[in-house]
């Protein structure tokens, strides 16, 4: 018998050894410095405005770093960095119009706010003088009342669609038609809770209520969304768990589902007033508006910051200049109250979130 000895094979790989380039880390800076000074001389001798040089310089950086990258590094490189620019001179178009609304509202509202304006109302004000109290009152009643109504609809409605309804038929069409109201016209909205109001009360009413019922519709496809997501994102095996233990489906849903989707569900109720408190066109139809405080839901017509807003601005009376002045303050309020509400949103999902962690 012969034994052949064979020696084992190392297989060779060729090494592959890419040399490429690579712009150094102050080439976007570089390219914006000169894409503006291009833009600027071009401004000078063609009299383009400051907002027409801005622009001109965001394309001639958009163009700018991924040609240089193409000629130093590679295609996909360049790729990268124009969809890079791209998203640059997207979000900086998105600021403009915010922070030019933020600007106008602050300068022109800001000088409003004193103690009077914030606890005076225009009851018997003619000219100068008077405050928004009354609409700040009538704004935290109805978005209240709002609240109230929409938060047990919507959370009951998400519960149904990821507990209990799954694919059914009913969940199919439940869905479509919470799709379907987050589409609807805040104006259409008034207009039902004025045509239900005014079928049970004549017509001619105008309720603080009723603007809470108009609101509701806007606010409640909002929630259900929200909670849905959130509810969906609950890990299954905390639910069977909970079931193995004997814990029954409506008790295992209250007290671990609903727990452990808390914070999202918060943010989501959050942002949704946020998202209502503004809306003017269901409140001018079925809230009116008065000079007055008036804290009754149920007892005639009630004042709300959007509806100020509007009616100082557009019909401002013999002294135009004191209620447009009144309208930029009230703006600047509503503007901070929205702001407030998001910055909340945020805070309150990120407690819960650490609480729910540290627990786990």
């Amino acid at each position: 018998m012969i034994d052949v000895a064979l020696e084992p094979v190392q297989p060779h790989f060729a090494r592959l050894v890419v040399a490429e380039g690579r712009l150094p880390r102050w080439a976007p800076a570089l390219t914006a410095v000169v894409s503006l000074a291009a833009a600027g001389l071009a401004g000078l001798g063609l009299g383009w405005s400051p907002v027409a040089v801005v622009a001109g310089a965001a394309a001639l950086h958009a163009v700018g770093v991924p040609a240089w990258s193409a000629v130093v590094e590679n295609g996909r490189a360049a790729v990268d960095r124009l969809a890079t620019s791209l998203v640059w001179v997207a979000l900086a178009v998105a600021l403009v119009p915010l922070v030019s609304l933020i600007r106008q509202v602050v300068a022109l509202g800001a000088h409003q706010i004193d103690g009077e304006f914030l606890t005076w109302s225009m009851r018997n004000v003619v000219g100068s003088g008077g405050g928004i109290y009354h609409a700040v009152v009538g704004t935290v009643l109805i978005t209240l009342a709002t609240t109230a109504i929409s938060v047990p609809v919507g959370l009951l409605a998400a519960i149904y669609l990821v507990e209990y309804g799954g694919g059914s038929r009913t969940a199919s069409t439940l869905r479509f038609m919470v799709d379907v109201m987050t589409g609807i016209p805040s104006i259409v909205a008034g207009l039902f809770a004025y045509a239900v109001f005014a079928l049970v009360l004549g017509p001619g009413i105008h309720l603080g209520i009723g603007g809470s019922v108009a609101l509701s519709l806007l606010m409640v496809p909002i929630v259900v969304r929200s909670a849905e997501e959130m509810l969906r994102l609950v890990p299954v095996e905390l639910r069977e768990a909970s079931y193995a233990l004997g814990v029954p489906k409506w008790r295992t849903v209250v007290r671990v589902v609903l727990p452990a989707a808390r914070a999202g569900i918060l943010t989501g109720v959050t942002l949704a007033i946020a998202r209502v408190v503004g809306e003017t066109a269901p409140l001018l139809i079925i809230a009116g508006a008065t000079d007055s405080v008036n804290t009754n839901l149920f007892g005639g017509q009630m004042e709300s910051l959007p509806v100020f807003i509007y009616y100082s601005y557009t019909q401002p009376g013999l002294h135009p200049q004191y209620a447009q002045g009144h309208a930029w303050g009230a703006a600047l309020v509503l503007i901070t109250i929205v702001v407030l509400l998001n910055l909340a949103a945020r805070t309150l999902g990120r407690l819960l979130a650490l609480r729910v962690n540290r627990r786990r």
